[in-house]
């Protein structure tokens, strides 16, 4: 297959004998999925061997695959029945690392991207809630600035901690629409301190930083070192997943969580997983909140 890019639902990945290498094991799946039918949410996956072509190129996306990911999320606009920054209904993606095999924790994941000052009154308008819109937007400045500009996240963390404090609260979902309004600007002053650069407000720069970033986090220190403890070859490469956001913190009816079809502890055939409510998926595998778990029986056993 001499295309670098696939989308989830293409009929050309059929035609790939091993997909988790040139896909790497989230795209493999996503793919698999697409093609039996499945409900997944419209996006691509731009392959390992664009990894090793960036790295080739001074760690920098050449113009070729630029224009290849700018109609590739044509195709999304299309299917998702959104447009990337537009100002009435916005789509929004995240950006996810995946690996040929899973490396918990240690790539970095963009979500909410496509979020700007303008945009995300736009989110508020489409969804009639301006407090998830402000929220997510908050949880992008969070999420790019770190793995992006290399802003650290307790930056963030502390800015929230005492918005609670002042107000009196325990957790983030006791914090308002004007709160999160108040710790916009203020996450961006210390974007700006930190960085020496502003937030970027161009939907396209936040792209590309973000699938470079990715990129970059294949040799990070903490995967180097994750990769020589678990004989994993350095010159496999990392694939990215670009795809259109579905939100779990739109409000209590709302949730993200993971789930295994086997118990990962001792290999049961039974489904096990946790979940959050009003929540985005970061909340679950950072440990920013505790979750609950899926089944009535491990929350009994637990």
């Amino acid at each position: 297959v001499n295309k670098l890019i696939l989308n989830f639902k293409s009929k050309e990945s059929k035609k790939i004998k091993n997909p988790k290498i040139l896909l790497g094991g989230k795209g493999a799946n996503l793919s698999e999925m697409g093609k039996i039918g499945l409900p997944v949410p419209p996006g691509f996956t731009i392959s390992t061997k664009v990894c090793d072509l960036f790295y080739k190129n001074k760690k920098k996306l050449n113009s070729k695959i630029v224009q290849n990911i700018k109609k590739e999320l044509k195709v999304i606009e299309k299917e998702a029945g959104k447009k990337f920054g537009d100002l009435k209904n916005p789509l929004l993606v995240s950006v996810r690392s995946g690996a040929r095999v899973s490396m918990p924790g240690m790539m970095d994941t963009i979500l909410n991207l496509g979020l700007n000052d303008k945009t995300v009154l736009a989110l508020a308008n489409k969804s009639s809630n301006m407090r998830f819109a402000k929220d997510s937007y908050r949880r992008f400045i969070q999420m790019y600035s770190n793995v992006v500009m290399g802003v650290k996240g307790y930056h963030f963390e502390e800015l929230i901690e005492n918005y609670k404090l002042t107000k009196g609260v325990l957790l983030d979902t006791e914090l308002d629409e004007n709160d999160w309004d108040g710790l916009i600007k203020d996450f961006k002053k210390v974007v700006k301190e930190k960085s020496n650069k502003e937030f970027p407000e161009n939907v396209f720069d936040q792209l590309f930083g973000a699938i470079s970033a990715v990129f970059l986090s294949w040799e990070s220190n903490r995967a180097k070192v994750y990769r020589k403890l678990n004989q994993i070859p350095s010159d496999w490469g990392t694939a990215v997943n670009v795809q259109s956001m579905v939100f779990g913190n739109m409000g209590n009816d709302c949730a993200t969580g993971v789930v295994f079809t086997r118990n990962p502890s001792d290999g049961t055939n039974e489904i096990y997983g946790e979940y959050l409510i009003n929540a985005q998926g970061e909340d679950v595998v950072s440990g920013t909140r505790t979750p609950q778990y899926i089944t009535k029986k491990t929350r009994k056993d637990s």
